[in-house]
């Protein structure tokens, strides 16, 4: 059975978000999540009623598309079989073979980046999102990548994106520079939380002569209606190895990646987990969100 048209449909209810062309997804670094061959079987969702469901716009609340796993070793064996080396190199197995026009961005270490879902979109629709590089936009103004849509079933779609997602740089070095955004849901809120290096680019402290430090931003946005919650007292207390446990508060900021709680704060390297608690809202709750969002939330987020 190929990968058809109605299951192209469920991999792009994932929405914008997370959709991204294979140029794009490759290039740009975002996802903190090791691959496993073997994966012990779940314990299913308790079911949910066709009422409920249609309250909720018609999925239950938090939604969202998650890719099956996959087996990254029959995905090895598929991206040989494509020859996707001849535009995308991976250290040391993979040289890139092709010739000068053949442009793809590297995907050594990629896996760590991003989540499974946001692969499989690009392999089946690159055009979804187009990266400006160097070499990866057509004439035409399309991405250079074909989609495989046609040429892959949903099995190998599968499996492909699993060995995607075990190219892991495999140094805690790499992954610490990455700065991936984690993201977790729970209770009312939709909760992102990003790290920013010192010296990063696309950051910046008032007054230049100061020591440069990092930058923790958190994203907190109701699941219910995607809207940012502008009015929350938020803290993160952070956990290393060697290091006292340290908890800072964080305020609400603007900057280039939008609306954030964020603090001025540099992490050890031996981060091993950032706790955030986010309190009841600042501001009067009328209806149904009062009791919603009436009791503090705490979410705890592995770090590499």
């Amino acid at each position: 059975m190929r990968f058809t048209s109605w299951m192209f449909a469920i991999v792009t209810a994932l929405g914008p978000a997370i959709v991204v062309g294979v140029p794009s997804v490759i290039a740009q670094h975002a996802g903190h999540q090791a691959p496993s061959t073997s994966t012990p079987a779940a314990r299913p969702p308790a079911p949910i009623t066709m009422e409920e469901l249609h309250r909720g716009g018609g999925v239950p609340r938090g939604w969202k598309f998650t890719l099956p796993p996959g087996d990254p070793k029959t995905g090895r064996e598929i991206f040989a079989k494509l020859e996707c080396n001849k535009c995308h190199e991976v250290k040391p197995d993979f040289p890139r073979s092709g010739g000068a026009g053949d442009v793809g961005p590297e995907l050594t270490g990629m896996g760590a980046h991003h989540p499974a879902e946001y692969f499989a979109q690009s392999i089946v629709d690159p055009n979804a999102v187009i990266l400006a590089g160097p070499g990866y936009v057509g004439p035409d103004g399309r991405s250079i990548m074909p989609d495989y849509r046609d040429s892959l079933t949903f099995a190998e779609l599968v499996d492909l994106v699993a060995y995607i997602k075990s190219l892991d740089a495999g140094t805690h070095e790499h992954r610490h520079e990455a700065n991936a955004p984690q993201e977790q849901t729970a209770g009312p809120y939709k909760v992102r939380v990003q790290y920013a290096e010192p010296g990063q680019v696309g950051h910046t402290h008032a007054g230049a002569a100061a020591k440069p430090t990092g930058h923790l931003m958190v994203f907190v946005t109701d699941v219910a209606t995607g809207e940012p919650m502008p009015y929350l007292p938020v803290s993160a207390a952070i956990r290393s190895v060697e290091t006292a446990p340290r908890t800072v508060r964080l305020r609400p900021m603007i900057g280039s990646s939008g609306f954030h709680y964020g603090a001025d704060v540099t992490l050890p390297d031996d981060t091993v987990k950032v706790t955030l608690t986010l309190g009841a809202p600042a501001l009067k709750t009328m209806g149904p969100a009062a009791g919603r969002f009436s009791k503090p939330v705490t979410l705890s987020f592995d770090w590499e």
